[in-house]
């Protein structure tokens, strides 16, 4: 009889169907990160929301390699995807915007960098088990880096 978990099978096709959904997300972004070239290459215009767009899809394909390299999706990433969204959504539609909805927008945007914030005060003051304690700043290495 075989010393594998009864669930052995399950989660090694588990894991490959998340390698496959991972290579689509990158191939999809790639693809779309070259129809925004072609657009800015015909258009002969880039505008800050272009800039910020691309910003999107550089910070997809960083968090397929954070998930590649430590097999986790880093909290803050998909924050700062949001963010970024948000304020491209801002400069895009600004002028369809009444006052409200821009202090709405704006104010989302502060309350997930504020959850940025939280998070990584959380994960360098309380870190997670297994994590390596000398790959974590001590107080007093903190305070050298920080001044």
């Amino acid at each position: 009889m075989a010393n594998h978990p009864p669930l052995a099978p399950a989660r090694h096709m588990l894991h490959w169907l998340e390698y496959f959904l991972l290579i689509i997300v990158t191939l999809a972004t790639l693809i779309a990160i070259g129809q925004e070239i072609v657009v800015l290459i015909t258009q002969m215009k880039v505008t800050i929301s272009d800039l910020l767009l691309l910003f999107i899809y550089l910070e997809v394909i960083g968090m397929v390699a954070a998930y590649l390299e430590s097999g986790k999706v880093p909290v803050r990433m998909p924050l700062y995807i949001a963010m970024v969204a948000l304020a491209r959504y801002l400069i895009l539609d600004m002028k369809s915007l009444d006052n409200q909805d821009m202090v709405a927008i704006a104010g989302a945007i502060l309350i997930i960098s504020l959850a940025v914030l939280v998070v990584r005060f959380g994960h360098v003051r309380y870190p997670y088990d297994g994590v390596h304690k000398d790959s974590l700043p001590d107080s007093s290495k903190t305070k050298s880096a920080q001044g």
